[in-house]
C-alpha cells in the first residue's frame, strides 16, 4: 500500500520545509542495496540497518525519508542524505 496522496501534498521535510514526493522504485533498490552493505547512516550518524518498504525524496532530492506501515518517519535525525549513495 502506498502514502495517501492528500498527506503527500502537505508533507515537506522539517528541516529544510521543501515538498517531498515518492521515492521511485529504482532509487529505493539502489538505497536498499546499500543498506545491505551497511553502507547507509541516518542524519544522526547511526546506522540504517532494515530496507526500507517504500520512501520519501525532497523534491530537491537531498534527503529520504522511510515510510514504516504507510506512516511516514519524519524525523530529522532519521532523514538519510542522498549524499551517501552513488548515483545520486
Amino acid at each position: 500500500m502506498s502514502i495517501d496522496k492528500k498527506l503527500l501534498e502537505i508533507l515537506c521535510c522539517p528541516v529544510t520545509k521543501i515538498a517531498v514526493k515518492s521515492l521511485p522504485k529504482a532509487k529505493l533498490q539502489a538505497l536498499n542495496a546499500s543498506i545491505a552493505q551497511g553502507a547507509i547512516r541516518y542524519a544522526d550518524g547511526s546506522s540504517v540497518d532494515e530496507a526500507l518498504d517504500e520512501g520519501l525524496i525532497t523534491e530537491n532530492e537531498t534527503t529520504i525519508y522511510r515510510v514504516d506501515d504507510d506512516i511516514p518517519i519524519m524525523l530529522e535525525d532519521r532523514g538519510i542524505p542522498t549524499s551517501q549513495l552513488q548515483d545520486s
